[in-house]
């Protein structure tokens, strides 16, 4: 992998990002992260997460320690991704009633309120966006992207990490990658 490229895992809420970093993490990319945000029911094998990027519409100076690295960054904030980086962009894909079914119970499990928009309703935004973002990212020239679907890797992750290894470059450690794909915490199947 390039160390002067930034590695972004991206996709919508609740689509896979944490079981992707978790896959890089092992295959030897060194992720971005502050581990302010810990496991829980939700993701029990933590969210690799960094809370800087949620700022970077106003602070992109985190960037700079992001070269040779991963990092997660949701779909919505993609757009505010400078064009002085190169960028490898994993970009998650989940089947929709999973997607929404995860999100609310994760809300479930925090008390908040589930059932405030209709599934259909959420369902048609965040296709919406989806297609926005994915015509956002065909024409950026600094940003080459993966497309990884959450339901395929659970099924059999190896040709997805070998496809991940040759988009990074060639250097990751598949099997260690394949080892990390916990089927047990693939709930809401659909």
């Amino acid at each position: 992998m390039n160390n002067q490229t930034i590695t972004i895992v991206s996709g919508l809420p609740r689509s896979g990002t944490s079981m992707m970093m978790k896959m890089l993490a092992a295959g030897g990319v060194e992720p971005l992260t502050d581990n302010l945000r810990t496991a829980d029911e939700d993701n029990p094998k933590g969210y690799f997460e960094f809370e800087r990027v949620k700022q970077i519409e106003h602070d992109k100076s985190w960037l700079e320690d992001a070269q040779g690295r991963v990092v997660k960054l949701i779909s919505a904030l993609l757009k505010h991704l400078p064009s002085s980086y190169r960028y490898k962009v994993i970009f998650m894909r989940r089947a929709m009633p999973e997607i929404l079914a995860s999100q609310r119970q994760m809300l479930i499990r925090r008390g908040e309120p589930a059932d405030t928009v209709p599934d259909e309703k959420m369902a048609a935004m965040f296709e919406k966006h989806v297609a926005q973002v994915e015509s956002w990212l065909a024409v950026q020239p600094n940003v080459d992207v993966l497309y990884v679907s959450y339901n395929e890797v659970m099924k059999d992750a190896r040709p997805h990490a070998e496809r991940i290894n040759v988009f990074l470059g060639g250097a990751l450690k598949v099997d260690e990658m394949v080892s990390v794909v916990d089927r047990a915490l693939y709930r809401q199947q659909h």
